[in-house]
């Protein structure tokens, strides 16, 4: 056995043990309590917040939810501000986001 045949089936061991529970824990970021997802409108966010296992109060879902001017990176943060949340055919939510006085669009 050649020492570069010997490294390959060392890396095809380690990729074998590592990717397939690096793949599953990257794919269980899924669950409602971990935030806003890539494809959550805001009102989609909210809903799910509030009515998960969790039950979130409005302002907590809308901080977990509300995006910033920054999109979430540390660069900018400082003077990042909240985007206004987007809740259109939802009059319950924006009665809440009254309520709690977070800007929102109609």
């Amino acid at each position: 056995m050649t020492v570069a045949s010997s490294i390959s089936s060392s890396l095809r061991r380690n990729v074998r043990k590592w990717l397939v529970p690096g793949v599953i824990l990257c794919l269980s970021g899924c669950a409602a309590e971990t935030g806003r997802m890539w494809n959550d409108t805001d009102v989609s966010c909210l809903r799910k917040q509030m009515g998960s296992a969790v039950h979130l109060s409005f302002p907590l879902a809308a901080n977990t939810c509300q995006r910033m001017t920054n999109h979430g990176f540390m660069f900018g943060e400082a003077t990042a501000k909240p985007i206004p949340l987007e809740l259109h055919n939802a009059p319950d939510l924006q009665a809440l986001a009254e309520e709690y006085n977070y800007s929102y669009k109609k």
